[in-house]
């Protein structure tokens, strides 16, 4: 590897800002008197130029998602507040719904136990505000089965929340089917879209979700922008008091160039995946046939066991822990995590490794390798090389 080479291999933590979305932002980045600066809610000439470019935003992100229609596009601070919001802005919605009609039993809420913490934390404070959370547990390999999530199903159950694509793991969902067996119960279905977006096709009418969160800084855009999906008709109590921007939805002054930013990105990320994930696949098998190769070294999962995303590796290594491997990487030039960046800086082992049943041990020495879309191959064998010296 050349001397000060820098590799970033850490694309499901952040990403960098592709050339899409700096050239989109530009605009409203400048000062002067172009306008592009204006609140998208003010009547004035520059208020209604923000607005019109954000309403234009929404349609190419609806379209991009394959949503029903526009307006079930609200745009966020990112998936962690989509998460929230969705959570529990939809079971306190349909909780009121159901008062009205007589319904006073306890609500429920589903999620899986390898969600992201931001869903996670969410049940927690439903937990807090009345309903009650039940966990479907994933197999061992991180998928979680529609049979499994009909057993903890009942007629009390508001809300299923199970994530598309795991950020540790990289295990894909049948979402389609898991949406199936919530909506047969009567429950809606919310799904945490962010690893899948850009890596697997996402098509919001054909999954049959209610709800899903995205975030730009995922897919090459910037950081502190997000996009909640609600289907049209979905209940829904604002999570956001204030000013009722978003329709209602999420009050607040529009991000307007952070959301040309994310749009372009997420135009982007869908028109290049199948380019990416061919090229990340490839890149991702041979990360894992080699690395495995090493004695001290095992797979997490099997990727050849089900369907998983093309561009995340994830190894555990005997004796060392994530923290020493990470930092003795970053000393040569290579950024990697452990997991999830959330947690990084927790000595705990994963939660979603727990949940896979992998001894607390070995999952201290696990390592997660995220392939980015301008990850070359070249890359990949600098890193083999620098791996090997770490663990030798």
């Amino acid at each position: 590897m050349d001397q000060g080479r820098f590799v970033y291999l850490d694309n499901a933590a952040t990403t960098p800002l592709c050339q899409q979305a700096l050239e989109a932002m530009a605009p409203y980045l400048g000062v002067g008197a172009s306008g592009a600066f204006g609140n998208a809610n003010s009547l004035h000439s520059a208020g209604r130029r923000a607005f019109g470019d954000l309403e234009r935003y929404r349609m190419q992100v609806s379209r991009a998602l394959k949503a029903g229609r526009p307006d079930e596009i609200v745009f966020t601070s990112g998936a962690t507040e989509a998460d929230n919001a969705a959570l529990v802005g939809i079971c306190v919605g349909i909780r009121a719904q159901r008062n009205q009609a007589g319904d006073h039993r306890q609500g429920r809420v589903v999620v899986s136990s390898i969600e992201h913490d931001a869903v996670l934390h969410s049940a927690r404070m439903l937990r807090e505000l009345g309903f009650a959370v039940d966990y479907v547990e994933p197999d061992r390999q991180g998928h979680v089965s529609p049979d499994l999530l009909a057993q903890v199903m009942t007629d009390a159950t508001y809300l299923v929340s199970v994530m598309a694509a795991n950020n540790e793991v990289g295990s894909v969902n049948n979402v389609a089917a898991l949406a199936r067996v919530a909506h047969s119960a009567g429950a809606l279905f919310h799904t945490d879209a962010v690893q899948a977006l850009g890596k697997i096709p996402v098509d919001l009418k054909a999954w049959g979700v209610d709800a899903a969160s995205f975030s730009a800084h995922k897919v090459e855009g910037p950081k502190g922008v997000g996009v909640l999906y609600l289907k049209t008709g979905t209940p829904f109590v604002s999570y956001l008091a204030g000013g009722g921007q978003e329709r209602g939805r999420r009050s607040g002054t529009q991000n307007v160039c952070g959301i040309a930013g994310c749009s372009a990105a997420v135009v982007h990320a869908v028109e290049d995946q199948q380019r990416f994930a061919r090229a990340s696949q490839a890149q991702r098998d041979l990360l894992y046939r080699r690395l495995t190769e090493i004695p001290r070294v095992s797979a997490t999962v099997d990727v050849n066991s089900g369907e998983f995303l093309p561009n995340i590796v994830n190894v555990c290594v005997s004796g060392m822990e994530s923290q020493t491997l990470i930092l003795q990487l970053d000393l040569l030039g290579f950024c990697v995590s452990g997991g999830s960046a959330c947690s990084s800086n927790s000595l705990d082992p994963s939660h979603v490794l727990t949940a896979l049943g992998i001894e607390r041990k070995r999952a201290q020495g696990s390592l997660r390798i995220s392939l980015g879309p301008d990850t070359t191959d070249q890359d990949v064998e600098d890193f083999l090389a620098a791996f090997a010296q770490v663990v030798a």
